[in-house]
């Protein structure tokens, strides 16, 4: 691990610092990925504020195990001798009225971390907890954290309606990868270019970005880190799925499939081998685990039959697209080729993906921000069978429209990329309307003067057609992008 300082969480740390600070009994629910930052963000609150807290983890092991060492937790917080090795109590209902009384006169705050595993292995847990928080817990000084990274199962087992602890909760946080803003804090050396690749490879991970050494370029990382012996990351795909799924092979068929690029269901099972019948059961659960999600183009409903589908976790995209077909010629140490083969295909990878959802998030903060002339509904693409609009927002009610192009490659763009972009607009006007139309242009390595002269005289020259009419033109280039998001990212 390359890295020791703590980096973002501004808005998270407030919300605990505010449940511990109120002096009254709390409960908050923390769920999110795994890696994505949820025991350190725990740990580094309980250092930084010093409150009276105890810290206990979950382990996947047998319910009298974890009885037992959550019991030995509690007694050997207070106590100035040692546990007895076979200690417990004789209840999780015990060891919650234990908890109660030490949390009666003094502020407590207590950590149940991988709550999940407890879910799974100790049936009714959830209920257990409810009934010791209805009766004794809620009339303390406790501050309760409950913490998770499975997701889905937090969400059934702790959040939804049907719960047990449903309305016991004071808060809720789920806790998302960091924004791309923080690869500054992590990586200052880099330049900005490289730091959306790493965000390509990693997306806002942190346990990922620790392992990257900050002193060595980006090859050198790649190389060292992700192509050699000692990669930790293997393995992690198989453990971020196995929370979730069966028949990891069939999943990860399917990952790779999207990954090169086929979207349909059809193309899906035609690229992975499996059969059609069953693809929408696999695409139906990897929906579920939030790594995977179904588009539409913003102009469509969500029953719309063109929908596409996209690996959202940039790791899990990276990995199938890159590593996991390499895993023979890695284990015999073949590294130079498989950085070649990387490199050659990452400029188009990153324009595809990651320098797309970097545009779309800075269209969705500049929207609140007033830098543009239209209040959005939605944000996403435009697609059909003739045009694709990688950045677009609409106002269906105002009949506002903005279309934007992304453009990731070295060279410096001409206004033949923006008008290419105006004459598109014909084709992906909504079906009803007439329409307001505004652009934007993207470059990672800026534009030419003709560009921006194009883009100046948009509000000069009335471009229309005969169902829209064009407000304008704004370009931006990665450095504006880049130094924009950070200005306006919390956190």
């Amino acid at each position: 691990m390359y890295h020791s300082s703590f980096i973002g969480r501004g808005r998270e740390l407030a919300i605990l610092q505010d449940e511990w600070d109120s002096g009254q009994s709390r409960m908050l629910i923390l769920y999110g990925r795994r890696r994505v930052g949820k025991t350190r963000l725990i740990t580094h609150w309980i250092r930084s504020t010093a409150p009276r807290a105890l810290y206990w983890v979950a382990e996947p092991t047998s319910p009298v195990d974890q009885l037992r060492s959550f019991s030995q937790a509690l007694f050997g917080f207070e106590s100035n001798s040692p546990v007895p090795e076979d200690f417990s109590y004789g209840s999780w209902a015990q060891a919650f009225e234990q908890a109660a009384r030490m949390a009666k006169h003094e502020h407590f705050a207590l950590v149940l971390d991988e709550f999940t595993y407890l879910i799974a292995l100790e049936e009714g847990i959830a209920g257990i907890l409810q009934n010791a928080w209805d009766h004794h817990l809620k009339h303390s000084k406790i501050f309760l954290i409950i913490s998770g990274s499975h997701v889905g199962m937090m969400e059934r087992g702790v959040l939804s309606y049907q719960a047990p602890l449903y309305g016991r909760a004071t808060s809720k946080l789920h806790l998302l990868p960091l924004p791309f803003k923080a690869t500054r804090g992590m990586f200052p050396n880099y330049k900005a270019d490289e730091r959306v690749a790493l965000y390509a490879i990693f997306g806002g991970v942190p346990a990922y970005w620790e392992q990257f050494d900050p002193n060595l370029s980006l090859d050198r990382n790649i190389k060292q880190h992700l192509l050699g012996d000692a990669n930790l990351n293997q393995d992690e795909p198989r453990l971020l799925l196995q929370d979730f799924v069966s028949e990891i092979h069939n999943y990860a068929s399917i990952l790779r499939a999207i990954a090169y690029g086929y979207r349909t269901p059809k193309e899906i099972a035609s690229a992975s081998g499996l059969n059609e019948r069953h693809i929408s059961m696999y695409l139906s659960n990897l929906l579920q685990t939030g790594f995977v999600e179904r588009r539409v183009s913003i102009t469509e409903t969500t029953a719309s039959r063109q929908g596409r589908h996209h690996i959202i976790d940039p790791f899990l995209r990276f990995h199938y697209r890159f590593l996991s077909r390499r895993q023979a010629q890695l284990a015999l140490g073949v590294r130079d080729q498989a950085l070649a083969e990387i490199k050659k295909h990452l400029v188009d990878f990153i324009g595809t993906h990651t320098w797309e959802e970097l545009c779309r998030e800075w269209l969705l903060r500049a929207a609140g921000k007033n830098m543009l002339p239209f209040l959005l509904d939605q944000i996403g693409s435009i697609w059909n069978r003739e045009i694709q609009i990688d950045v677009a927002g609409v106002n269906f009610m105002d009949k506002t429209l903005i279309l934007g192009e992304c453009k990731w490659d070295r060279h410096v763009k001409d206004d033949n990329v923006l008008k290419k972009l105006v004459e598109k607009t014909e084709k992906v006007l909504p079906r009803e309307g007439q329409w307001k139309v505004f652009y934007l242009g993207f470059a990672r390595s800026g534009w030419t003067e003709n560009a921006i002269a194009f883009a100046k005289g948009m509000k000069a020259v009335k471009v229309q057609g005969k169902r829209w009419q064009a407000t304008g033109m704004l370009l931006r280039t990665l450095e504006q992008v880049d130094d924009e998001l950070a200005s306006w990212t919390v956190g």
